[in-house]
C-alpha cells in the first residue's frame, strides 16, 4: 500500500479571496475537487492549523496543510478477527462490538476492523451494501461499545435500511454522564450537521441547516458529578447521543471532543472510551417479520465506573 504524503502550501497575495477546496485542488492536481473536499471533510486539510470548510476564503500568507491518506483498496480484505456473536442465522448476524473497534475502514483505520471480520466469517456479505463496509447497517463509534446488525444478503440490507429509516429499530443505549441531571426523564428534538468551523465534529444546528435529530433519555441513577441514563435514538445522526447530551451541558464521560469546558470534576478511575453502550437492540427479521430483541450486559469498564461512583456518594 501507498504511503502517505503531506504537503504544506502558502497562500499568495493574488490568491487572497479564493475558496480553499478550489484553492487546494488547483495546487494539488493529482487531488479531483470532490476529493479535495471529502478531505477538508475528514479533517485532512488545516488552514494556519485549524480544520476549516470547503467554502473557506483563503488569506494572503496563510498556511495550508494537506494530508493525503494512500487510497484505499477497492475491495475489503477478510481477517479472521474474533467477532462476539449474539445471534446468527442465514439473513443477519448480531454482534458485540467491543470498544476500540473500528467498524468499518476509514481514515486511518484500514486494517482491524468490525467489516474485515465479518467478512472473514461471512464471506457471502461481501456483495452486500458498499464494498468496504459489507453488510453494515447502522455503526457505532470505536470509542463506544455494544450491539450492532449485520445484513447477510441484499434482501436482509435493503429491509433492515427501510426499518431504520422508518425509525421501527429500537435503540437503547446506557450512557454515564457528566452533571446530575435534572428532569426524569426528557426528549431532545435539535437538528444535527458538520459543524461550522470544525469539519471533524457534528453539532446542534439552527432548524433548516442541519437532519432531523430525536434522542429520549431516562434518568437511571444520580451521583455528586455524574448521571447514569438510559438513552434511545429516534433518528441515526453521526455522534448523536454525543451531541444532543453536550448541548444540555451534560456530555458523555470519555468525551474528549464533545467534553466541554475544562475544570470539571475527573472521572474517579482510569476509563477506555466513552462511558456510552449498546445495550439493547429490536427489529423485525428480515426474512420471517417475528420481532427480535437483544440485550449486552454492561462492560466491565462501565460497571467499575459504577461501583466507584456509588462508593463516593
Amino acid at each position: 500500500m501507498s504511503a502517505a504524503t503531506a504537503r504544506t502550501l502558502t497562500v499568495a497575495a493574488a490568491d487572497a479571496g479564493m475558496r480553499l477546496d478550489r484553492w487546494v485542488a488547483e495546487r494539488v492536481p493529482e487531488l479531483s475537487r470532490a476529493r479535495v473536499q471529502t478531505l477538508i471533510d475528514d479533517g485532512c486539510v488545516r488552514v494556519d492549523g485549524r480544520a476549516r470548510k470547503a467554502s473557506h476564503r483563503l488569506g494572503p500568507g496563510e498556511t495550508v496543510d494537506v494530508d493525503i491518506p494512500p487510497p484505499a483498496p477497492e475491495a475489503l480484505a477478510p481477517e479472521p478477527i474474533a467477532l462476539a456473536i449474539v445471534f446468527e442465522d442465514d439473513t443477519v448476524l448480531v454482534v458485540d462490538k467491543p470498544v476500540g473497534m473500528v467498524v468499518h475502514p476509514g481514515a486511518g483505520h484500514a486494517t482491524g476492523t468490525l467489516a474485515a471480520g465479518v467478512l472473514a466469517h461471512a464471506p457471502a456479505t461481501a456483495g452486500v451494501g458498499g464494498p468496504r463496509r459489507p453488510g453494515v447497517v447502522h455503526r457505532l463509534d470505536k470509542d463506544t461499545s455494544g450491539l450492532l446488525v449485520i445484513a447477510k444478503t441484499a434482501a436482509a440490507y435493503d429491509s433492515l435500511t427501510a426499518q431504520l429509516a422508518a425509525r421501527t429499530v429500537s435503540r437503547r443505549y446506557r450512557a454515564i454522564v457528566h452533571g446530575r441531571v435534572a428532569s426524569a426523564s426528557g426528549t431532545v428534538d435539535k437538528p444535527i450537521g458538520r459543524h461550522p468551523h470544525d469539519r471533524v465534529r457534528m453539532a446542534v444546528l439552527p432548524r433548516g441547516r442541519g437532519k432531523p435529530a430525536l434522542t429520549r433519555f431516562l434518568v437511571l441513577e444520580r451521583f455528586a458529578h455524574f448521571t447514569d441514563l438510559e438513552v434511545g435514538l429516534e433518528t441515526g445522526r453521526t455522534h448523536q447521543i454525543r451531541v444532543h447530551m453536550a448541548s444540555l451541558g451534560h456530555p458523555v464521560a470519555g468525551d474528549r471532543v464533545y467534553g466541554g469546558r475544562p475544570g470539571r470534576p475527573p472521572l474517579p478511575v482510569p476509563f477506555e472510551g466513552l462511558a456510552l453502550h449498546a445495550a439493547k437492540l429490536a427489529f423485525l427479521h428480515p426474512l420471517t417479520g417475528a420481532p427480535l430483541q437483544f440485550t449486552s450486559p454492561l462492560p466491565p469498564r462501565m460497571e467499575r465506573l459504577l461501583e466507584n461512583l456509588r462508593s463516593l456518594r
